[in-house]
């Protein structure tokens, strides 16, 4: 089935690969027997029927099949069979090895087909080896580097993890509050980007399903904040797909301003719920994420441009990174309501190389 569905010349090569291996001294020996039968019988029943002048007419195709499917010895053995074949029986005077002018003239024109043949044979067998040997290498090559890749990017977000347990049991022991309002917060942010690590380090994923995507990225950062018993998270989401680059800044965006509203919005214990929107406009080119909770609202006077608040800093400038922009306003019917217009895809450059699609 994979011979079937291969492109033309890639079906080719696997053919010849698949054939063209090494075959046991049995095999290559029964091959030029039958080769040499077979093209002999097949001259004898057409000569009847062929003008005079084509002596080797059956026997290059066996010679170059021989080469081809028992390697270069056995059709340089089919080669000198049929030749002194050809020479007894079917070049004047026939019945003899005479070695009369026009016989020798033939006989050389037959070696120099004949080693042509088979020489083209063996060097296009040899060259696929290489290729399959250097591509075999390459492959174990690549397959080291995802290993190592994986490997490293699982160390990284283990460490991160681990940083945001010793910062929770530091959180522990603290007895100010604003200290430890500020190590809960550091803590949340550790584990959320360990989270968003281990979402997207997959080296060959090069898109990114963004439903996905932000459903698993909203319940890490509500569990991050440990607020999963009391805030609910409900989804509107269109289809959209996007590179890791655009991916990894939006996730923190949507992490932050989802942490904001724990914080803020649902201080105190309080419970509710978070509705997270992503829309794409494909004749604009551009998509647009909503957060809105039903929570505490916005203090008098409050700007996103001015604001001091870490996390919405944080957030503004992950924004900013990809081209968005973010606006925070008070949600009607209460709470608080995030939009962030952002384009579709990252621009490109005139020399940047199209990604493509799995």
């Amino acid at each position: 089935m994979e011979l079937l569905t291969a492109k033309p010349p890639d079906r080719l090569s696997r053919f010849v690969l698949r054939w063209a291996t090494d075959r046991s001294a049995l095999f290559k020996g029964l091959f030029a027997l039958c080769a040499v039968l077979s093209s002999t019988l097949l001259r004898f029943a057409v000569d009847e029927v062929l003008p005079p002048g084509f002596p080797f007419l059956t026997f290059f195709p066996a010679i170059i099949l021989t080469a081809f499917f028992a390697g270069a010895v056995a059709g340089s053995a089919v080669a000198v069979a049929t030749g002194f074949i050809a020479w007894y029986w079917f070049i004047h005077p026939v019945g003899s090895l005479s070695a009369t002018n026009p016989a020798l003239f033939a006989m050389f024109f037959f070696a120099f087909i004949a080693v042509t043949d088979i020489l083209l044979v063996h060097l296009m067998t040899a060259a696929l080896h290489r290729m399959v040997e250097a591509e075999a290498r390459s492959s174990a090559l690549a397959h080291a580097r995802s290993l190592m890749f994986h490997e490293l990017q699982h160390r990284v977000s283990n460490n991160i993890a681990t940083l945001g347990s010793l910062l929770r049991l530091q959180e522990r022991r603290l007895g100010d509050p604003k200290a430890r309002a500020a190590v809960a917060d550091a803590r949340a942010r550790l584990e959320v980007v360990a989270r968003l690590q281990r979402r997207l380090h997959d080296p060959s994923r090069q898109f990114v399903d963004m439903g996905d995507y932000i459903r698993g990225l909203a319940s890490d950062t509500v569990a991050a904040m440990d607020a999963t018993q009391r805030i609910s998270c409900r989804f509107e989401i269109d289809s959209f797909r996007s590179e890791p680059d655009q991916a990894m800044p939006l996730g923190l965006v949507t992490s932050e301003l989802l942490m904001n509203a724990c914080e803020h919005g649902f201080a105190g214990g309080a419970s509710g719920t978070i509705l997270i929107r992503l829309s794409v406009a494909e004749a604009q080119g551009r998509a647009r994420l909503v957060i809105e909770d039903d929570g505490a609202g916005l203090p008098p006077g409050f700007s996103v441009a001015e604001t001091t608040s870490l996390g919405l800093s944080i957030a503004r400038q992950f924004a900013e990174q990809i081209g968005g922009e973010l606006t925070i306003r008070a949600r009607p019917g209460g709470g608080t309501l995030s939009d962030l217009s952002f384009p579709a895809a990252l621009p490109r450059g005139p020399q940047a190389d199209a990604v493509p699609e799995i």
